[in-house]
């Protein structure tokens, strides 16, 4: 029981890797609150684990406000937050993110959701966390914030700011004498529902599993619970030195060859 009886609340928790990482938690002892635009499944998601939710748009001040003071005024503190709330911007109709024909307002609409919903998290929780000077704040980032993705220039740059940002805030309740600690996770291909679009369905499915993982050393996609895992690990005292921290979840992407070791 890891993060017994410490409370917790986790954005884009309807599915995919802040549901696993939910269940994680409540695995290890935390109360959750499971929080997501999506009200619909994030309450179903929610019940599944025994929880409370919320309807939580990372993008508006008031949500976080809200939900902030809801969770202060029944718990009396937050220890734990995982701002793993993100969108790609290809979850409507596909259309072109390239650094030259990528629309202002789709990238806007990209920032707005991963790197203001971010910056909102993190500021709100630093003074909800002021109550017992402690806490550990992730945020998910991306191995496509390490490098550059000129198919997907928004998000690519969404996750590096997620990354430095993650720096400055851990920089910051350092210096202002809080033990709230802050840190970053990269991972790379995770299979969620997000990818489903992507890989679609019928015999070309494997082919095209096979095609996304051909560049990671270990040849496949990783699972919602491993990165949980890692979650978990950053919001437990067992993490407590280490923040402003960046932990890479990729198979074995950017150990440093962009050849994958073959087998004679």
């Amino acid at each position: 029981m890891r993060l017994s009886g410490k409370i917790a609340l986790v954005t884009g928790a309807a599915r995919g890797i802040g549901e696993a990482a939910a269940a994680a938690f409540v695995r290890e002892g935390a109360r959750v609150i499971l929080s997501d635009i999506d009200e619909a499944g994030a309450a179903a998601a929610a019940a599944r684990l025994g929880q409370r939710s919320e309807r939580l748009d990372v993008r508006e001040e008031k949500d976080w406000i809200r939900v902030l003071d809801g969770i202060l005024a029944r718990e009396g503190r937050l220890d734990i937050l995982l701002n793993n709330a993100g969108v790609t911007g290809f979850e409507g109709a596909i259309r072109p993110h390239d650094p030259e024909h990528t629309s202002l307002e789709d990238w806007r609409a990209v920032h707005a959701t991963n790197l203001d919903g971010v910056f909102l998290g993190c500021k709100h929780a630093i003074a909800a966390m002021r109550r017992t000077g402690a806490g550990a704040i992730i945020n998910m980032s991306s191995r496509s914030g390490i490098v550059g993705v000129p198919g997907a220039s928004a998000y690519a740059s969404s996750k590096a700011a997620i990354r430095n940002h993650t720096k400055s805030v851990a920089l910051y309740c350092a210096g202002e004498g809080l033990n709230i600690r802050c840190n970053s996770i990269h991972p790379a291909a995770i299979l969620t529902p997000m990818w489903e679009p992507m890989l679609g369905e019928g015999p070309e499915r494997d082919q095209r599993m096979r095609d996304f993982v051909a560049e990671a050393p270990m040849k496949r996609f990783g699972a919602p619970e491993e990165v949980a895992a890692i979650c978990v690990l950053l919001a437990s005292d067992e993490a407590a030195y280490m923040t402003g921290s960046e932990i890479h979840i990729d198979g074995g992407i950017l150990a440093g060859s962009s050849v994958s070791p073959t087998r004679e």
